[in-house]
C-alpha cells in the first residue's frame, strides 16, 4: 500500500490532527516507497531494517562493485538505479554517503526533476543537522537528520544492531520530529532529539567514545604482545600459556577486563575507575611510563606513553588524584 493511497493516513498531507505515527494502539503508518543513496554499510542496513518494518526499498544507488554486490545480496528485490530514477520513485529517500560527498549528493537530489513536494529526505551524517538539506527543503521536500549511533562492519549483523541503537534525530518542526521518531521506532531503535546547533558536539562525543576506544585498545594489545613475547619473540608467546596456544592471546587477556570496565563506567560513571590512578600511586604510573617508552612505538610526542599520560591526566582530574600523581603526569 503506497503512502498516498486512499484509506491510509500517510506522511503526505499529515496534519497534526491525525494520529501520530508509531503509536502502538492506533493504525500503523502507511508503507513508504524508500530510495537508498547509496548501498554502503549504513544505507544497506537501514534499507533492510525498513523493509523488515514493512516499507519497500524501491531503488538503490550503488556505484562501486562492492556496493552493487552488497545491494544484490541484502536488498535482492530492489533495482540498482541512478539518482534521478531513485528520487522519482521514492517517498522516503535515505542519503547515506561519506560526509565529504554529502553536500554534492544533496544538490543532485534537489536538482532531480522527480523530486516531489512532501518527499521525506533523510541523511545519516552524525555531524550535520538539517541545515545541509536546505536545497531539498527549497523544493518542498521534508528534511530529516537520522543518525544511528552505531558502528557498522558491512554484514547482516549491522541490521540486528540497529534494534539496540539510539538515533540522533534533528527535524524542522514537530511533524518532522514525529515522522523521524516513528521511522526509528519501527526499526527497533530509540529516537533522541539533538538540537541543530549541537550536532557537532553530539558527533564529537560519539567519535571520542567509540573511535578513540579502538585506538586505545589497539595500543593496549600492542603493549601486551610486547610483554608476552619478551626477548624470546614468538617463542615467548608460545610459552605463555599452559597449552601453548598464543592465538590472539593479548585480545583474550583484555576482553573480559575491558568489557567489565565498559559496563562499569556506563553504570557508575567516573567512580568505576580502578588501578594506580584511582589509588594515587605515583610510583606505579612513573614505572608504567618508563616501560612504555622502551617498546617500539612507545616513545615520542605521539607515542603510546604520551597517550597513556594524557588519558591518565584526565582520569586523575575525574578521580581527584593527589598532587604527587598530578606532578608526575605534568612533568612526564
Amino acid at each position: 500500500m503506497g503512502a498516498s493511497e486512499p484509506g491510509t493516513s500517510g506522511v503526505r498531507g499529515y496534519s497534526g490532527n491525525e494520529y501520530l505515527p508509531g503509536v502502538s494502539n492506533l493504525p500503523a503508518p502507511a508503507r513508504l516507497s524508500v530510495g537508498i543513496i547509496s548501498a554502503g554499510r549504513v544505507g544497506t542496513a537501514l534499507g533492510e531494517a525498513l523493509e523488515k518494518a514493512g516499507h519497500v526499498v524501491a531503488g538503490v544507488v550503488a556505484r562501486s562493485s562492492l556496493s552493487r554486490a552488497r545491494a544484490a545480496g541484502r536488498l535482492p528485490e530492489s533495482p540498482i538505479l541512478d539518482v534521478d530514477a531513485v528520487v522519482a520513485r521514492s517517498e522516503l529517500i535515505i542519503v547515506s554517503v561519506p560526509d565529504a560527498e554529502l553536500a554534492a549528493v544533496i544538490s543532485q537530489v534537489a536538482a532531480s526533476p522527480g523530486l516531489r513536494p512532501s518527499t521525506l529526505v533523510a541523511h545519516t551524517a552524525g555531524a550535520h543537522g538539517i541545515g545541509i538539506l536546505d536545497p531539498i527543503a527549497a523544493r518542498g521536500a521534508l528534511p530529516l537528520a537520522l543518525h544511528p549511533a552505531m558502528t557498522f562492519v558491512g554484514s547482516t549483523d549491522d541490521t540486528t544492531r540497529l534494534a539496540r541503537a539510539c538515533f540522533g534525530i534533528t527535524a524542522a518542526d514537530p511533524i518532522g520530529d514525529a515522522i523521524g521518531a516513528s521511522l526509528v521506532m519501527e526499526m527497533g531503535g530509540e529516537p533522541v532529539r539533538i538540537p541543530e546547533d549541537h550536532r557537532t558536539l553530539y558527533h564529537a562525543a560519539l567519535a571520542h567514545g567509540a573511535n578513540h576506544l579502538i585506538a586505545l585498545i589497539s595500543d593496549a594489545v600492542a603493549v601486551l604482545n610486547a610483554a608476552i613475547e619478551g626477548d624470546a619473540g614468538d617463542t615467548g608467546a608460545a610459552n605463555a600459556t599452559v597449552d601453548g596456544d598464543a592465538t590472539r592471546l593479548a585480545e583474550r587477556i583484555l576482553a573480559p577486563l575491558v568489557t567489565a570496565s565498559l559496563s562499569n563506567v556506563l553504570e557508575l560513571g567516573p567512580s568505576a575507575l580502578t588501578g594506580p590512578v584511582a589509588r594515587g600511586d605515583a610510583a606505579a604510573v612513573t614505572a608504567h611510563l618508563r616501560a612504555l617508552r622502551a617498546i617500539p612505538g612507545g616513545d615520542g610526542p605521539h607515542g603510546i606513553a604520551d597517550a597513556y599520560r594524557t588519558l591518565a591526566r584526565r582520569a586523575a582530574d575525574q578521580s581527584g588524584a593527589p598532587a604527587t600523581l598530578i606532578d608526575v603526569l605534568e612533568e612526564s
